[in-house]
């Protein structure tokens, strides 16, 4: 049986949190962001990756060892329900993770707003100001 690890989930569900229409981007988490302004250690523990793979998105064994959390925080555009985007990425995501599994385990996703950015008229998706 094959295995799959936390790196490979956070880009699956970063890629499938991205492609939901109104998502502008994800936002690193606290830990991640540490991490990308600590000075670079000499040695790293074989699950690591480096502060840019799979920021904004967090996957972790559930406790019992039974499944898998997802944790994803994203910035939405602005000018669509922020609560329509955020079930849409909730059920993207779980779809993609449960497919991407070689066996039936029980995945759980939570979706975190962390902010509602203005874009642009011009459509280049920059952000103008934040909210």
């Amino acid at each position: 049986m094959t295995t799959v690890g936390a790196g490979t989930l956070r880009g699956v569900a970063a890629e499938a949190a991205l492609a939901v229409p109104g998502v502008g981007g994800l936002q690193p988490g606290l830990a991640h962001r540490l991490a990308a302004a600590a000075p670079a250690r000499t040695h790293t523990t074989p699950h690591r990756t480096s502060p840019e793979a799979g920021a904004g998105i967090r996957a972790d064994r559930s406790p019992d060892g039974g499944g898998w959390h997802i944790e994803v925080r994203c910035v939405l555009a602005e000018g669509r329900r922020a609560l329509d985007i955020a079930r849409n990425v909730h059920d993207r995501v779980r779809t993609a993770v449960t497919s991407r599994l070689p066996a039936p385990e029980p995945v759980t996703v939570t979706v975190t707003v962390t902010r509602i950015a203005a874009w642009s008229p011009s459509g280049d998706g920059s952000a103008d100001h934040q909210r």
